[in-house]
């Protein structure tokens, strides 16, 4: 399923006629992806549990964050436990399957929260989901009862109740607390009109390291083709199919296009690198260990 095709009312519409699978043949699926690396089994378990993703989803709505990319997180989360499942431990996928799309969707929300992040230990993200929720129901009970507490009170009743630091209460009721400013906002009515932006430091490459880094890979260019240059039509084809290709192939195929044994093609790539290794060294000790 294209997450990025639709919306989040149409994926929930998808996922709510996907079929419901029965333990037999939600286990066959996942051995087929585990075992046969099969998609249309992967495919048919992510749909039939997409469902689950979107619940899970609106769950968190709450944070501000666009449902609709909410909805894709959980679809991340659900391929992620659909890749890494085991289905001979015995477990439902959907119960497995749950931890992962929570995790991811807290991820985003983390990520995407504030322009200054808020944490990322488990203690942080603890409270970032759970604060609100805590206090407010610490001050439900204390107004039921007639108590009365004071801030300081409440934290260390928050942070018992989490099980987290005290510290660690005080810093997230304050992030929490703040807000986001626009980092095109003024910084004041006497720096006429700059703003915040312009004296954030610029960490993109300099003029000079530009200059350095594409001097420094021509010269690597240079040196590498006069090192092929140095080998047989052949050790050249090697190395050029072995290593200059977006995907790499194998022994076994060179050596059946070549009409040579497995083990000969290894042996003549591992001579033609000798050969370059040699060339690299006369020109540059600096490259030598690009082929190492």
């Amino acid at each position: 399923m294209a997450l990025d095709a639709f919306n989040d009312q149409t994926l929930s519409r998808r996922a709510m006629k996907a079929e419901l699978l029965d333990a037999e043949t939600e286990l066959r699926l996942a051995y087929a992806w585990r075992d046969q690396r099969d998609e249309a089994a992967l495919h048919r378990l992510i749909t039939a549990y997409m469902r689950l993703a979107i619940s899970m989803a609106a769950k968190f709505k709450r944070y501000g964050a666009p449902m609709n990319d909410l909805i894709q997180e959980a679809g991340l989360g659900l391929m992620k436990a659909a890749d890494k499942f085991d289905p001979d431990r015995g477990v439902r996928f959907s119960t497995y399957a749950v931890w992962w799309i929570k995790a991811s969707i807290q991820d985003y929300v983390m990520r995407n929260w504030s322009m200054v992040r808020t944490g990322s230990t488990s203690s942080q993200k603890s409270l970032f989901f759970n604060m609100r929720r805590v206090q407010a129901r610490l001050e439900r009970e204390a107004a039921a009862s007639g108590e009365m507490f004071d801030r300081h009170q409440l934290r260390h009743m928050i942070a018992t109740e989490i099980g987290v630091p005290l510290a660690d209460v005080e810093m997230m009721e304050g992030r929490l607390s703040g807000s986001d400013y626009s980092l095109n906002a003024t910084q004041s009515v006497e720096d006429e009109g700059r703003e915040w932006i312009d004296a954030l430091e610029d960490d993109s490459a300099q003029a000079d390291e530009i200059v350095e880094n594409r001097h420094d890979t021509e010269q690597l260019r240079e040196w590498l083709l006069t090192a092929l240059n140095g080998l047989n039509e052949r050790e050249r084809f090697i190395v050029r199919e072995r290593k200059l290709r977006d995907e790499a192939r194998t022994l076994e195929s060179l050596g059946t296009e070549l009409g040579l044994s497995k083990e000969r093609v290894r042996q003549l790539e591992a001579a033609a690198f000798a050969k370059m290794r040699k060339a690299l060294e006369a020109q540059s000790k600096e490259v030598a260990h690009f082929l190492a």
